[in-house]
């Protein structure tokens, strides 16, 4: 299966594992790759640049093929040195960047002048044109069903890929919801160059997070997440938990501000869901993805399927429509 992604990535496979906070390491990203597909290493997973390096160089003992290193952008309490950790990805050798969160303008000019190939995720295609305009090469477009920071445009793969196709020059990816091979060849067919998933490849094998984790990704359907912070127009879409309801009720309340929401909705509790298994325990992101979820295959097993189903459906089912 070609496309331009594949063709400008160096990859077999149209299939990329988006970047995720704390579970994105080299583990993960070493067997996605080998699986045939773009694995990627989450930056800010790491505690320093230097330890990203040192992430990086793990995982090259564990692949040979093209990796990724992502770089979410985001307002914080505590200021991140994101500018170190840039320059630290050049140092690492590293030839794909993941972009995602705020406009990457600060970091790109570094990125570009190491000719690393730049993309970069959008929740809208405003923003998708403008990434494009400033020399991104790729661009992840993230439909209203994905986890986490989800934008504030409410607008679903079905209509955004179209739009994607029609404004868009450069390759992009379906990001949000996707884990299946009939929804790869829909994306082709909308017009994307592939699939971003994240929440697909929190349930293998490779994915160090708690069994029980990946035990409620395979239990959970497409109506079990929760969307937090929407009045706040910062909407993040989590798994539906007790804490994620919580957080939902003090949201609808107009006399509560951030500062009575941001105790549950920090990150303090993640070690005790993926570490420790307490699915209860803190907020953790999750898509409605879940509904297509029935295993925990290894990332090999997960590609060929997903690239083997999707042949099937454009060779097979859609070929007989056509006289």
């Amino acid at each position: 299966m070609k496309t331009r992604i594949t063709e400008m990535l160096g990859i077999e496979h149209p299939i990329i594992c988006g970047g995720m906070m704390r579970v994105g390491r080299a583990k993960l990203a070493a067997a996605v790759s080998n699986g045939g597909g773009l694995g990627i290493i989450t930056a800010l997973s790491l505690p320093t640049p230097e330890e990203l390096i040192a992430e990086v160089e793990l995982c090259r003992t564990m692949t040979h093929k093209p990796f990724a290193v992502n770089l979410t952008i985001l307002p914080t309490i505590k200021p991140v040195p994101y500018e170190e950790y840039a320059r630290a990805i050049v140092a690492a050798g590293v030839k794909i960047v993941e972009t995602a969160g705020n406009n990457p303008q600060r970091v790109l000019p570094i990125f570009k002048d190491a000719g690393i190939k730049v993309l970069h995720k959008c929740t809208s295609i405003r923003h998708a044109k403008k990434a494009e305009s400033i020399g991104c090469d790729i661009i992840s477009v993230d439909g209203f069903e994905c986890a986490g920071h989800t934008g504030e445009d409410d607008v679903t793969n079905f209509v955004l890929l179209a739009v994607a196709a029609e404004q868009l020059k450069v390759p992009f990816l379906a990001s949000g919801g996707a884990g299946t091979g009939r929804q790869l060849a829909a994306a082709l067919a909308l017009g994307a160059d592939g699939i971003n998933m994240g929440t697909r490849f929190l349930a293998t094998k490779e994915c160090w997070v708690h069994d029980n984790v990946k035990q409620a990704l395979v239990s959970g359907t497409e109506l079990d997440t929760q969307l937090i912070f929407r009045r706040l127009r910062n909407t993040s879409r989590l798994y539906k938990n007790s804490v994620a309801r919580e957080l939902a009720k003090l949201d609808a309340d107009p006399t509560k501000t951030f500062e009575d929401m941001k105790e549950l909705a920090a990150g303090a509790k993640a070690p005790a869901v993926y570490a420790e298994g307490d699915i209860e325990a803190g907020t953790w992101s999750a898509s409605a993805v879940m509904g297509l979820i029935h295993d925990a295959p290894s990332c090999a097993e997960l590609i060929k399927r997903i690239v083997d189903d999707a042949n099937d459906v454009i060779k097979n089912r859609l070929a007989k429509m056509v006289a």
